[in-house]
C-alpha cells in the first residue's frame, strides 16, 4: 500500500488547534446554533420552553445537557419543512432518507450548508490521503440518498477529479477503474468486495488496479472487513461517518495515518455519548449512545439528535478533536440494508394497508456473499390461491421498494404461519448473518 501521510502545513489550522481554542469556538457557535433554533423553528421553540430552558442558559459546553433531546420521529412529525430555520425559498437543496410510509426524513441545505458539507468531505478525503488532482471514482448511490452528492461535491471542492459512477453495474465500474485509473474509491465496504471479485472474474489482479485508498461509509463494518479488503485489493481503507439529520457523510472520518477511528470535525458537529436508557450524559471513554448538535447548519439546525448508534468518544490522535470508536450496535431495531436504513415498523405499516394479511410478519437478515439481503416473510388471514399468493407478494414487495428504497423477497406464510414466542407474539427480526466478518 503506498502511503499518503499528510504533512503538517496541509492540515486547517482548526485541525491543530489546542483543545482550549477548539472549546471556545465550539461554545460561541453553540450559542449562535442553539438561539438560531430557538427563534426560528416551532418544534424548537416549544420544546425548549417545555423543558424550562432557553438558548441564554447555556453558559458552559456541559449546559447543553440541560436541553431537549430531538429524536428520528421529530423530523417525521415536522414532515416536510417544520424544522427548517429558514424560509424554504433559501433551501437550496433537498435530501431525503426513508422513513415511514409516505414520511421519509427530510433535510434541507442552504448555500452556506451546501458550502460547509463540500468543506467537511473535502476535509475527510484529504485526511485519508487524497489530493487536488486525485481521481475519485464514487459508487455511492446518488439522488435523494445524501452519499453520492456529499462525496462528489466534496472531492470537487479539494480540486479532485470526480467519477459520478453511483452505485451498481459492477462490470462497468471495474471497466471505468481500469481505463480511467483513479487513486481513491468511495463507496460502501460490502459493496467494494463484490468489485473485487468482478475483477477476479475478468482475471485481473484487484491488487494492481491504480486504487491507493478506500473510503467507506454507510453501513457498519469490522476491523476484519478492513484487513480483508486491504489485502485483497491492495489499498488503506479508511472510515467515514455520517447520517443525513445531522449533514451526510462526512461528520466523521478516518486519518489515514493512523486509522483508529473517525474523527469527529468537531468545529460543525458536537458530539455527546448518553446513557440510552436515562439520557445522561456519559464521560469520554464509556460506551453509550451517540449525539449530535450542529454546531454551524442554518437550513436544519439539529440541537442534540439522538443517532442511535452505540460507540464512545476517544481522544485525539492525528487531530486535535476526538476520535469515535466502532459502532457496536444500535439503542432501537433500525436495521441496515445495503446503506438503506430499516425499521420494522416501517414494513408494518405497509402489511397493514394490505387487508389480506395478517399483522404478523418477521425479518429475515442473510449474506449473499458480501452483500446483506433481507426477506420478508408476512402471514395470509386466509387462504389464498397460487395466483393469489403471487399477486400479493409482488404488492408488498413493490411497496417496500418503493416507500423503503430497499429490495426484498416477500414470502407469505398460511394463517398462522410465523414463529410466536412463548407470550404470542412474533420474532420480528431474525439475523442470520455471520458474527464477526
Amino acid at each position: 500500500m503506498v502511503q499518503r501521510h499528510p504533512s503538517p502545513g496541509d492540515l486547517e489550522p482548526i485541525e491543530r488547534a489546542s483543545r482550549d481554542e477548539l472549546q471556545a469556538l465550539q461554545l460561541e457557535r453553540l450559542r449562535w446554533s442553539l438561539r438560531h433554533a430557538y427563534e426560528n423553528v416551532p418544534h424548537y421553540r416549544r420544546a425548549f420552553d417545555g423543558a424550562g430552558v432557553h438558548p441564554d442558559d447555556l453558559k458552559t459546553l456541559a449546559d447543553l445537557a440541560k436541553f431537549p433531546f430531538t429524536e428520528k420521529k421529530t423530523l417525521r412529525d415536522n414532515y416536510p419543512f417544520g424544522l427548517f430555520a429558514v424560509p424554504r425559498e433559501q433551501v437550496v437543496r433537498v435530501h431525503a432518507s426513508s422513513g415511514t410510509t409516505g414520511r421519509p426524513t427530510v433535510v434541507g441545505y442552504t448555500k452556506k450548508d451546501i458550502d460547509t458539507w463540500a468543506d467537511v468531505v473535502a476535509r475527510s478525503i484529504r485526511a485519508a490521503g487524497g489530493r487536488p488532482g486525485d481521481m475519485v471514482h464514487v459508487a455511492y448511490g446518488y439522488g435523494l440518498f445524501t452519499g453520492g452528492l456529499g462525496a462528489h461535491y466534496g472531492a470537487e471542492r479539494l480540486g479532485c477529479t470526480v467519477v459520478p459512477m453511483s452505485g451498481g453495474q459492477t462490470e462497468k465500474q471495474v471497466q471505468l477503474i481500469t481505463d480511467f485509473q483513479p487513486a481513491i474509491i468511495m463507496v460502501t465496504p460490502s459493496y467494494m468486495l463484490n468489485i473485487v471479485e468482478e475483477f477476479k472474474r475478468q482475471g485481473m489482479d484487484p491488487r494492481e488496479s491504480s486504487l491507493k485508498v478506500g473510503i467507506f461509509g454507510a453501513e457498519p463494518w469490522t476491523d476484519a472487513m478492513r484487513a480483508n479488503i486491504e489485502a485483497a485489493a491492495g489499498i488503506d481503507a479508511v472510515d467515514i461517518y455520517g447520517l443525513s439529520e445531522v449533514m451526510g457523510p462526512g461528520v466523521a472520518s478516518e486519518c489515514i495515518e493512523s486509522k483508529d477511528g473517525p474523527v469527529v470535525w468537531e468545529d460543525h458537529f458536537y458530539p455527546e455519548i448518553i446513557d440510552p436508557d436515562t439520557g445522561e450524559v456519559l464521560p469520554d471513554g464509556e460506551e453509550g449512545e451517540l449525539v449530535f448538535t450542529s454546531l454551524t447548519k442554518e437550513a436544519l439546525p439539529i440541537i442534540r439528535y439522538r443517532t442511535r448508534d452505540l460507540t464512545r468518544l476517544l481522544p485525539p490522535t492525528s487531530r486535535s478533536m476526538r476520535r469515535m470508536g466502532r459502532i457496536t450496535g444500535r439503542s432501537d431495531d433500525m436495521l441496515i440494508i445495503r446503506g438503506v436504513n430499516v425499521f420494522p415498523s416501517q414494513i408494518e405499516e405497509l402489511i397493514l394497508k394490505m387487508p389480506a394479511l395478517a399483522p404478523q410478519y418477521q425479518l429475515v437478515v442473510t449474506r449473499d456473499g458480501h452483500l446483506d439481503c433481507l426477506e420478508v416473510l408476512g402471514e395470509l388471514v386466509e387462504s389464498a390461491s397460487a395466483d393469489t399468493i403471487n399477486a400479493l407478494s409482488a404488492e408488498l414487495q413493490h411497496a417496500i421498494k418503493t416507500y423503503v428504497g430497499v429490495s426484498t423477497k416477500v414470502k407469505l406464510m398460511p394463517p398462522m404461519g410465523i414463529e410466536r414466542t412463548l407470550t404470542g407474539k412474533a420474532r420480528r427480526v431474525v439475523d442470520k448473518r455471520p458474527k464477526n466478518n
